[in-house]
């Protein structure tokens, strides 16, 4: 349970939330700017049109799994704000799970208070949920599929991932390192993994542990037989089926309709408007002449040496890597928008005790960098969208900034970051026969 402090924490986030649903549907009904995301508008006719036993997809531009859909049925039948409650709900549970993560690895409760409001109270992910995004409830399994393997509950953790990569395809990029770690385990007395404990600040290592712990970011890459193990087969093949079953299922019910919209579309999407993306003017220009299939799949290809080399050097430390993975495919996607940053926010608390940047200098500078650039952005953004002016090339460069600033702080923070393993590593004794840490 959590102690009063994040108990309260938790309550005044709750009051907060129900504050801001409230308000939202005054300006929806009283402003000409809506509160309401627009692709809670699309969910919810989705959402109508099963309740009519039509197709969601009939509804143009949805382009998620059918259990979307059926998650807000609710809304045509209780409240159209049902949705939005459901999300902030989930928004809620990352805050409580955070603080269950970093519990268990021995984080002191002060250090856990201001982690978990960094994402309680952070203004991207308190208003995503009350303005009716779905992405709070993709950010509390995946900090889930973290507990459970932490747990030694790999049953668990593969439903649950292939659960939601068939509900959000993109966390198929924590594949491989969900598998890596999970050949790491090393189980203690208790029949559960043995966790590697948070150290306070100024506190080192012994030189063995460092060499321990660096040496297991890479001992499951040397062999295969490190790799394949009953625990691997199991996360593998059972999170494997249930994404096959939900997909088989949904195919079955909605055909090429489904499989084209919710899972292909988002391979070889081309979005003309403008976003953060640096691929987006490139698009604009040459959207109307098509691409092909082969084109568009090789934007993907910064991503994968990206991703590549990021889970080839911090596997290991699961949650630091999963962090990582995610601002490098945000920064280099074909679209971005706002929603994904909250991909990796729920990830940033539980990096932060590992972390030796301070936030008065390091910090700060690195939270000017990524607003400023955006900040920089919009204001070209402003004068296209709302004053018609021609800027696409000053927006563009204005993209390129973004990444460039993206980058430096992603580099910060690996450079500032003690990694650590989230299972403590195997220390080899002085007769050089391994003993497990315990």
């Amino acid at each position: 349970m959590p102690s009063i402090y994040h108990q309260w924490m938790l309550c005044f986030s709750a009051v907060l939330r129900l504050i801001l649903l409230i308000y939202g549907e005054w300006q929806d009904t009283h402003m000409e700017v809506r509160y309401t995301d627009i692709d809670y508008f699309v969910f919810s006719d989705a959402a109508a049109m099963v309740v009519a036993g039509r197709s969601p997809f009939e509804r143009s531009t949805y382009r998620y799994s059918p259990l979307l859909a059926f998650l807000l049925v609710p809304n045509s039948i209780l409240h159209r704000s049902w949705g939005k409650l459901l999300f902030s709900t989930a928004d809620l549970l990352v805050g409580y799970f955070v603080d269950s993560i970093l519990k268990q690895r021995g984080v002191a409760e002060k250090v856990r208070l201001w982690c978990v409001a960094t994402w309680l109270f952070n203004p991207f992910t308190f208003t995503i949920g009350t303005r009716g995004n779905c992405e709070p409830i993709v950010s509390a399994v995946i900090i889930w599929i973290i507990i459970c393997i932490m747990n030694g509950k790999v049953f668990q953790a593969a439903f649950w991932y292939g659960l939601i990569v068939h509900f959000r395809i993109y966390p198929i990029l924590y594949a491989l390192p969900i598998v890596l770690t999970i050949s790491t385990q090393n189980v203690g007395p208790s029949g559960k993994p043995v966790l590697s404990q948070w150290i306070h600040r100024g506190k080192i290592l012994s030189d063995c542990s460092i060499k321990a712990a660096r040496k297991s970011f890479f001992s499951p890459l040397v062999t295969l037989r490190g790799i394949i193990t009953k625990d691997t087969l199991l996360f593998g093949l059972f999170s494997g089926s249930v994404f096959m079953a939900f997909t088989a299922l949904f195919y079955h019910i909605y055909g090429w309709d489904f499989l084209n919209e919710a899972l292909l579309y988002h391979l070889t999407r081309t979005d003309p408007r403008h976003n953060f993306s640096i691929y987006f003017y490139h698009i604009y220009l040459h959207h109307q002449q098509g691409f092909s299939a082969l084109v568009k799949l090789i934007s993907f290809l910064p991503q994968l040496i990206v991703q590549l080399a990021l889970v080839l050097h911090f596997s290991a430390d699961l949650p630091f890597c999963l962090f990582l993975q995610t601002v490098a495919f945000v920064s280099f996607n074909k679209v971005i928008t706002a929603q994904y940053f909250v991909w990796f926010f729920c990830l940033l608390p539980l990096i932060i005790p590992w972390s030796s940047m301070r936030l008065r200098w390091n910090g700060l500078l690195c939270i000017s960098l990524w607003m400023g650039s955006q900040m920089h952005w919009l204001m070209w953004a402003y004068f296209l969208e709302f004053k018609g002016r021609n800027v696409f090339v000053q927006l563009w460069l204005a993209s390129l900034v973004f990444l460039a600033a993206n980058t430096s702080v992603l580099l910060m923070i690996i450079q500032h970051h003690n990694y650590l393993p989230i299972f403590k590593p195997v220390v080899p004794s002085a007769s050089k026969n391994p003993k497990k840490v315990e």
